[in-house]
């Protein structure tokens, strides 16, 4: 048994795919298959079931790639300790975070990361909330910045800062004229909303206390993928929506008079840094953390007189 075996079927675990596998560890579908054909062998047991599309693990296999991918993270660990000792970081990062997080954090703090640690290469992806579990749990990401509280079996959450939603109100609606809003103001409003699979639209949601209070006609009809669309689809469309309050941080004046902050308890939703439990590379997600803290507003580190949003995956 070697690592590059254990390797290989975690990857076929992962993609479900022979050919996919090998394309991801570069290598030949052959010489993939080889190397789990006798890793097979020399364990009496099949770890995969070949004759499905896609390919399943056996009853035994899951077992045997639950094993597997704590050994290959604890191998990883070997590198964590040469690392801490030359006192540097290195190699590469995979984070996944969220899109209605993405675009208004991660650019200062990239460019400040990158200044400090010119060695270590970061990937990013932006994935829903799901997938981001997903890819963690399959070791295909080594961290998540994501809302939480998840009370995901397997994750870990550390809280990094609790951001306000705030309504963004079209000159065209009755709440304009206000100088705050309530969620009792909100709720026969037209209600610009993400998609389904964000978990901003739940915590919208539960904001708004839609679930309850939304009539059998509904009042509100199209939903989007992306936080700057509904802000535009209030300005042309009038009604309003929700928006977190670090994609209006560089609002000109025109743009925040359409802004107002709820009455306290202040909506927000809890941002953290997730890991697996048994994660590596801890030098480089606390750097990463201390970045973070380091580019967001003191106000958000505090959850005093605000209410976190919970939401359903």
């Amino acid at each position: 048994m070697t690592l590059v075996q254990l390797e290989y079927v975690v990857a076929v675990d992962t993609y479900r795919s022979f050919v996919a596998a090998a394309e991801k560890c570069f290598v030949t579908q052959p010489t993939l298959s080889m190397q789990i054909q006798k890793l097979e062998e020399s364990l009496g047991v099949k770890i995969f079931d070949r004759s499905r599309q896609p390919v399943i693990p056996t009853e035994i296999g899951i077992k045997i790639l639950q094993q597997a991918r704590v050994v290959l993270t604890e191998s990883k660990k070997i590198n964590e300790i040469l690392q801490e000792k030359k006192g540097e970081l290195e190699g590469q990062l995979k984070i996944g975070v969220i899109p209605t997080v993405a675009p208004y954090l991660l650019p200062d703090v990239i460019t400040s990361f990158l200044k400090k640690y010119p060695k270590l290469q970061l990937q990013i992806w932006e994935y829903t909330t799901e997938r981001i579990i997903q890819e963690l749990k399959n070791g295909a990401l080594d961290c998540g910045i994501l809302s939480t509280p998840l009370s995901e079996h397997g994750i870990q959450e550390t809280p990094l800062f609790y951001e306000t939603f705030v309504a963004y109100v079209s000159e065209k609606s009755h709440l304009y004229f206000n100088k705050m809003v309530s969620v009792e103001d909100i709720a026969q409003e037209k209600l610009w909303l993400l998609n389904e699979g964000h978990c901003m639209r739940g915590q919208v949601l539960n904001i708004c206390n839609y679930k309850h209070n939304q009539s059998s006609t509904g009042t509100f009809e199209y939903n989007t993928g992306s936080v700057e669309t509904l802000k535009r689809m209030v300005d042309i469309n009038a009604g309003i929506t929700i928006l977190p309050e670090l994609s209006i941080l560089n609002y000109d004046e025109d743009q925040l008079n359409h802004v107002r902050y709820f009455k306290a308890p202040e909506p927000v939703r809890e941002i953290s840094l997730v890991t697996t439990q048994n994660f590596v590379k801890k030098q480089a997600v606390n750097a990463l953390k201390n970045e973070i803290m380091a580019i967001v507003p003191e106000r958000f580190k505090s959850k005093k007189r605000k209410e976190v949003m919970g939401f359903d995956l």
